[in-house]
């Protein structure tokens, strides 16, 4: 930003900031209203001033402070002269700057960031899902109508950013709300009502809506680079006139984004077998607010109900201190909240030639023990207690646990042998193979979104990798294992170590 641009927010900082954002508060609506100039005596009759009306000389310096930043320009006023005396008169008319507009949107919408306030959106849960089925109906043509491709997939992206923006605010903006501990208890309990009915019905909506949207994108997955090549060839029409390496370039361009937009779309609501989907992640923050909110109402109860509160004892306390009246009236409040008395109820070793009156200052020291300072007892008296030897333990424990590897090594070798395979031709497993064949099916299976779907994942130890493809319906798979048959729908599978 060059040193002129600047000139253009110094209004915002400066002495009379509130004179200056009244006269461009004014502009900008007349702006809006479609008014081009304003004179001086329309800003002292339609401005809101922040306090008393500026007098003509005042508002006057102001106008020719922010023609001299660049916010406004001035112009001769010449449609009201009729007397030479009028024309010879200072009559100005003024208007906002193409700087000056720039200001005023930015300052607009840094106040409409700041207010903004963060929701979840069922609305556009809705909204998504009939974009998805128009751009089902379009991808059925044997040629889709390009303008209503482009138009469909501008209004997905528009209403999932809207989605994604105001749901990332409202868990942001939650995390503060539920600090409530200092609240009025009905008011956190209407709060907290009102609260758990929107988390529930939006949970209930997501979870309802986010199966369906899956079911769509899968359904799309095999057009869905036609469409958004219409996509990206409509909006590179619309690019500068170039040679036919920049018409491909601009094209190019075009589908990249529209391809990173989809994939950012698509893994809301399907997984990538790395990591869950974000709508799964945001129905867990979700549901994870309505404890912590209970937690809060359960605090607020617990203080209600006449448990002592440290943080609340110490503002008394220090209220009755800063009431004293004199320095031994702090001392007798010290001495009464803090318990400095004698300490010979600890049955330490005191001097007997000590009286109890003698104050600590005065006091000979005491030796007291480490075990006493830090754990507030004595140690037992007689020698200390004899080491136990731990050896064999240690033994027995190790060999197991080498068992237990030499075990599991052999059962991921027998089944990263196989290669790829049906699940019915993996043979017969033993108990140590099948458990882990039970684990690895499991977490793959876990992550799968829809019957027919293939699926890659990962190990919990990250050690194996497990990929599943799906046969035809009908075809099932029976393993004989040494802990009895296991039987289901028949894949292809491949277990690899990684």
């Amino acid at each position: 930003m060059h040193a002129r641009d600047a000139d253009l927010f110094r209004h915002v900082s400066t002495e009379k900031a509130g004179i200056y954002r009244a006269v461009l508060d004014c502009f900008a609506a007349a702006k809006r209203a479609f008014r081009l100039h304003l004179r001086p005596d329309d800003l002292l009759r339609e401005a809101r001033w922040p306090g008393t009306p500026p007098s003509a000389e005042e508002l006057a310096q102001a106008l020719d402070q922010l023609v001299a930043w660049g916010n406004l320009r001035s112009q001769a006023d010449t449609a009201r002269v009729s007397t030479l005396e009028d024309f010879y008169r200072r009559r100005l008319l003024y208007r906002l700057t193409a700087g000056g507009e720039a200001v005023e949107a930015g300052l607009a919408a840094f106040a409409e960031a700041l207010a903004r306030k963060g929701e979840l959106q069922t609305v556009a849960l809705d909204d998504i899902l009939a974009r998805l089925t128009t751009l089902q109906l379009l991808s059925a043509d044997t040629e889709p109508d390009a303008p209503k491709v482009h138009e469909a997939l501008r209004d997905l992206v528009h209403v999932f950013e809207g989605l994604a923006r105001h749901a990332e605010a409202f868990m942001a903006d939650l995390a503060r709300t539920l600090e409530l501990q200092r609240a009025e208890l009905d008011a956190v309990m209407g709060f907290k009502t009102r609260l758990i009915d929107y988390l529930e019905r939006f949970i209930r909506e997501l979870v309802e809506r986010s199966g369906r949207i899956a079911a769509a994108l899968e359904a799309l997955e095999p057009s869905v680079e036609t469409l958004l090549g219409l996509a990206a060839a409509r909006e590179a029409g619309d690019a500068a006139p170039d040679d036919a390496s920049g018409q491909q370039a601009a094209l190019a361009q075009k589908l990249a984004a529209w391809a990173e937009r989809w994939s950012g779309f698509r893994l809301w609501f399907l997984s990538d077998g790395r990591s869950p989907a974000q709508a799964e992640l945001l129905r867990a923050a979700a549901r994870s607010a309505i404890p912590r909110l209970l937690s809060a109402v359960s605090a607020l109860n617990e203080r209600r109900a006449g448990r002592s509160d440290r943080s609340a004892d110490f503002r008394r306390l220090a209220l009755w201190f800063a009431q004293a009246r004199d320095t031994a009236e702090a001392h007798r409040l010290w001495r009464a909240a803090f318990g400095l008395s004698p300490a010979r109820h600890l049955a330490l070793a005191v001097p007997a030639d000590v009286p109890a009156s003698t104050p600590w200052g005065a006091a000979p020291p005491l030796a007291i023990h480490p075990r006493l300072r830090e754990q507030g007892q004595l140690p037992t008296r007689g020698g200390p207690p004899l080491i136990r030897d731990r050896s064999q333990a240690r033994a027995l424990m190790a060999a197991q646990m080498a068992e237990q590897a030499a075990q599991l090594a052999q059962a991921r070798e027998r089944l990263t042998s196989a290669g790829i395979t049906h699940l019915s031709q993996i043979g017969v497993l033993d108990a140590d193979a099948f458990r882990l064949f039970l684990n690895l099916l499991g977490e793959a299976l876990s992550a799968q979104t829809h019957p027919d779907q293939p699926i890659e994942r990962s190990s919990a130890d990250g050690l194996l990798r497990v990929r599943l493809i799906p046969l035809a319906n009908g075809r099932e798979a029976v393993i004989e294992t040494e802990l009895g048959r296991f039987a289901g729908r028949d894949h292809l599978v491949e277990i690899t170590a990684v």
